[in-house]
């Protein structure tokens, strides 16, 4: 006789949800996690703040996930931003909405999201066994019948006829997510999606930029160029760093980054520093700024056009001389230095590993997976939610709904399976 009607395997977001939903349907709901305590990743996601989800529509939210949106589409039906945020403040925890839609607590504390869904959880008796992976599916005739899983080096096993995979993916591996999920969909006949690291940093040439580490740029305009032809582009905040290049924007377009150098192709990533102004207003602009200053050594009225850090580099790469006077710098000069600004263009050598990737693209394709339940098409009582299927998105709170919304779905779903 089976002790749970429903086994979750990852005890992160998608995990967490999935156990709250099946539990408030009456289902006796095990959670198995293989750290010692849940939740790790949660704790550090928004830089710690927790960017518990966005405020954007649904046909909004679908153009930020990849590769295909509308998979969620019933999901988010069923339970979206709006039931995440009701759900937190039930427990005691208020949100408020920024800039992009970005939803957080208004405490600014990770720690308060997790604290009130492990107590959401164990409000509903959900059992939680800790420090437990596990090992291997149980499937008779197309049926899960439950799973091994060690503990303490002991080979144990637990029987249920629902078994829901909340993994997670292979980014920041420290906090537990290592592609366990991969190997136990498989072992039930699902592909997995070539995975790789995704909203991850970019590496470029360090000897090129090592002065400009440190310096952060806001309302900036960054191109993804791939064999010489444009390809992404992203508008708001970078950050130069020892190996190249991180921030908000580039996170957004290191999806494509990624992807074309595995393609093999050669990646450029050009900055625009004026993205408000096209080349002819620019050129007036410095052409006003020369004359009115026309005393001044450039280097001096470089002040007036960027921050200090980048002065030296374009001085460098213009072959201007910093003692210049202003009203000395000749035609050409001015436009080596409209198209330096317009067009500040790096190498893309490379990404960083999984171990700094904020989420991982890849895994179970969805076309395996049924939307509307999140039922495995191959396996009957096997479930799927949050990283672990081949969904990625966006910063800015996109993720985390994903594991949210398909944690919800998958806890429903199992508990209400005859």
């Amino acid at each position: 006789m089976n002790k749970y009607n429903v086994i979750i395997v990852g005890g992160g977001a998608a995990g967490l949800l999935a156990a709250g939903s099946a539990a408030s349907l009456g289902a006796k709901v095990l959670l198995l996690e293989k750290m010692k305590k849940t939740g790790r990743k949660l704790l550090i996601t928004g830089k710690g703040r927790c960017n518990v989800s966005n405020s954007a529509y649904p046909n909004e939210f679908f153009k930020h996930v990849h590769p295909s949106g509308k998979f969620l589409k019933h999901a988010f039906q069923q339970f979206y931003s709006k039931e995440i945020v009701e759900l937190l403040e039930k427990q005691g925890v208020k949100t408020g909405v920024e800039r992009g839609g970005r939803i957080f607590p208004l405490s600014n504390k990770a720690s308060d999201i997790h604290v009130a869904l492990l107590n959401w959880v164990k409000s509903l008796n959900v059992e939680i066994l800790s420090g437990c992976i596990a090992t291997k599916l149980i499937i008779d005739e197309g049926n899960v019948r439950g799973l091994d899983y060690r503990e303490n080096g002991t080979l144990k096993t637990l029987y249920a006829n629902r078994v829901i995979i909340c993994t997670g993916g292979k980014s920041y591996p420290a906090t537990g997510s290592t592609g366990d999920g991969y190997s136990l969909a498989q072992s039930a006949g699902h592909s997995i999606v070539n995975t790789r690291p995704a909203l991850v940093p970019i590496e470029t040439n360090p000897n090129e930029i090592k002065q400009l580490q440190g310096l952060s740029l806001k309302n900036v305009n960054a191109i993804v160029w791939v064999n010489d032809n444009k390809i992404k582009e992203a508008f708001g905040e970078l950050i130069f760093t020892h190996f190249g290049l991180s921030g908000p924007i580039i996170l957004t377009l290191s999806r494509t980054v990624v992807d074309e150098l595995r393609s093999g192709n050669n990646v450029e990533i050009s900055i625009d520093l004026k993205p408000a102004l096209d080349d002819q207003k620019l050129d007036a602009r410095l052409l006003r700024d020369l004359n009115e200053y026309g005393k001044k050594q450039i280097d001096n009225i470089f002040k007036f056009w960027l921050p200090g850090k980048m002065i030296a580099y374009f001085l460098q790469k213009t072959n201007i001389d910093p003692s210049k006077q202003g009203h000395q710098v000749s035609g050409n000069e001015r436009k080596e230095i409209r198209k330096l600004m317009k067009n500040f263009r790096l190498t893309v050598t490379g990404h960083r590993p999984f171990r700094e990737a904020i989420i991982t693209a890849g895994g179970v394709p969805t076309t395996e997976i049924n939307s509307k339940t999140m039922e495995s098409k191959l396996t009957r009582g096997l479930y799927f939610a949050g990283e672990v299927l081949d969904l990625d998105a966006d910063t800015g709170g996109y993720n985390l709904q994903i594991a949210w919304s398909t944690g919800w779905l998958a806890g429903q779903s199992s508990a209400l399976r005859e």
